[in-house]
């Protein structure tokens, strides 16, 4: 099979080749997986640069997400699963099949049904940013008729998190940089969209909601403050993404708020949790309450440009058509 590969780790340009490689055949437990979309997040750019350096099995496979047609069963799965459209999730997690190739082996809990109607790129979109958003949101309890306040509300963790917590029941403030940007998070369905450039964000915020119950928050150093001002007693603040510097937290203000404060990496989030992150999000897909960010496109011999693409901070998902 044709596959992206990288040996070592270093800019995409020097790191990733396309090669033909030896297709892998499922094991007990596990599903073949004809990919028709593979997305790139932030870790799967950052593994192959070295930035998160993880271990390489002789070679590996990028991208945790994709979507394709389960082709053929291990040893221990239902037959009758050959033939499923089917969302996968952390395919390259300790093994080194990611979804950048034109098939892709995972255990059979990580490949999960795709609705009918539900397209493969939006499936491939899914995977790190949908499972993320939905355990930080939900990790502390139920947000019905909560605020919540999303931090960067158009980019993929940000989006989904907005369409998970309006099904949800919550009512959504979130942040944003520029016009386009809010454009992309008023879609989704945030009732309040700020540019946490302007100088009377918090006015803007307090404004709209007298205090928030949650924030999403994907920049804990730059936007601390602003969360501290906004948020009620007892409030969470969860956040899933690291700042190259540390951010000082002021903790006597934290401690006077009674403050949660929570961190969020998907890797080491239970399996459970996993799992009923995978049912509620294929629930919100059926439903037709989960939309897509603005795709583009690249075939895969064109991954260099598209990893690329994802390092700039393109708006809207990138995808790899294998």
């Amino acid at each position: 099979m044709k596959a992206a590969v990288y040996r070592s780790t270093g800019p995409a340009t020097e790191a990733l080749r396309v090669e033909e490689i030896d297709r892998p055949e499922p094991g007990p437990g596990e599903v073949l997986v004809r990919v028709h979309a593979s997305g790139i997040n932030p870790t799967d750019y950052k593994a192959r640069s070295g930035a998160v350096p993880r271990p390489i099995d002789g070679f590996q496979i990028p991208h945790h997400d994709g979507a394709g047609v389960i082709e053929a069963v291990g040893p221990g799965v239902d037959p009758g699963r050959v033939g499923e459209r089917v969302w996968v999730w952390l395919a390259a997690a300790g093994r080194r099949w990611g979804t950048a190739a034109e098939w892709t082996v995972v255990p059979e809990r990580q490949a999960t049904l795709l609705p009918d109607g539900v397209s493969f790129e939006l499936g491939a979109s899914l995977g790190v940013p949908a499972m993320t958003a939905h355990y930080c949101l939900f990790a502390d309890g139920p947000v019905n008729s909560q605020t919540i306040l999303v931090a960067g509300g158009a980019g993929a963790v940000g989006h989904f998190t907005i369409e998970l917590a309006k099904r949800a029941g919550a009512r959504v403030v979130t942040t944003v940089s520029n016009a386009e940007k809010a454009a992309l998070a008023e879609k989704a369905g945030a009732e309040l969209v700020v540019n946490y450039r302007s100088p009377d964000v918090v006015q803007q915020i307090k404004a709209s909601a007298s205090s928030v119950d949650r924030v999403i928050e994907v920049a804990l150093g730059a936007n601390f403050a602003l969360d501290l001002a906004v948020v009620r007693p007892r409030a969470t603040i969860v956040t899933y993404a690291a700042e190259a510097a540390n951010p000082e937290l002021p903790v006597r203000a934290c401690m006077s708020a009674n403050l949660i404060l929570r961190f969020v990496l998907l890797y080491g989030v239970p399996a459970d949790a996993l799992d009923q992150a995978a049912h509620d999000i294929t629930a919100a897909l059926a439903a037709g309450d989960l939309t897509g960010l603005p795709v583009h496109k690249f075939a895969l011999d064109d991954i260099v440009a598209a990893h690329e693409a994802a390092e700039r901070g393109v708006a809207g998902k990138v995808i790899v058509i294998p």
